[in-house]
């Protein structure tokens, strides 16, 4: 089987017509790892599972709790919980908070949750997960965020889920066959309310670039993009910071891995 991502989604905050907020499937060794499950990335993820009931995810990956990131993670475990309840629980790695989410839509009720997923803490030691070793940070954003790294003796990858810039992500994503990074670019649109810190907790195309610069990522995907933003934009904006392939993130786009 070749090694592969699949973009379930592309969009921030909210989906565009017609596109899903942040998600991924990761395939290699005939292991699948979703990352995120944002607005309606679910049913992009079972048409490549080509079932209804999610079976064939191996591993879930969540980087933090906001919605756009990780609603349909709850579709998953209805998807799971109704149609294959006697399933393997799925290996569940998320950031804080991304449990006690679930737990609420689910009012308390967590019993049939601890069924169908397995829970680990992120950002944490090193984790095997499949083919692949876990690597994880935390890194700066409105709530608990952790960036991962998912390595095999094939190639690495990298993901930022959402972050401000930090000092941490060129490590993260150090010498990486692919960086996952959000370009959220909210100063494409006049009328977008400023984050309400003082610390930034997003990131432009031009930082993502500048960070795959200096962790010489080999190809750099831009993602998490801002409802109605100029993508191209974005992508001449990364690129003028970094000499490595820039690709935008697209639904239904496959990257073939290394």
């Amino acid at each position: 089987m070749t090694s592969r991502l699949v973009v379930l989604g592309s969009c921030g905050a909210w989906p565009e017509p017609g596109r899903a907020c942040s998600g991924f499937l990761l395939e290699h060794a005939g292991f699948r790892v979703v990352l995120d499950l944002g607005y309606g990335t679910l049913p992009g993820l079972l048409r490549l599972l080509g079932n209804t009931t999610a079976s064939g995810v191996d591993a879930l990956i969540v980087t933090h709790r906001h919605p756009d990131h990780m609603v349909d993670v709850h579709g998953l475990f209805r998807a799971r919980w109704f149609g294959e309840r006697d399933g393997a629980a799925i290996p569940l790695y998320a950031a804080e908070g991304v449990w006690e989410r679930l737990c609420e839509f689910e009012e308390g009720y967590t019993e049939p949750l601890s069924r169908v997923f397995e829970p680990h803490p992120l950002p944490a030691e090193k984790y095997s997960v499949g083919p692949f070793r876990l690597e994880s940070r935390s890194l700066p954003h409105f709530v608990p965020n952790a960036g991962v790294r998912l390595s095999c003796d094939e190639f690495v990858l990298a993901y930022t889920g959402d972050t401000g810039p930090s000092t941490d992500l060129a490590a993260l994503a150090r010498e990486a066959d692919l960086l996952i990074a959000e370009a959220t670019d909210r100063h494409q649109h006049e009328g977008v309310p400023p984050t309400d810190t003082a610390v930034r907790h997003d990131l432009t195309s031009a930082e993502a670039g500048r960070i795959a610069g200096e962790a010489a990522a080999r190809k750099l995907l831009l993602s998490h993009f801002w409802p109605g933003n100029d993508r191209e934009r974005s992508r001449r904006e990364a690129a003028e910071c970094f000499s490595g392939d820039v690709v935008l993130a697209d639904e239904e786009l496959e990257i073939t891995l290394p």
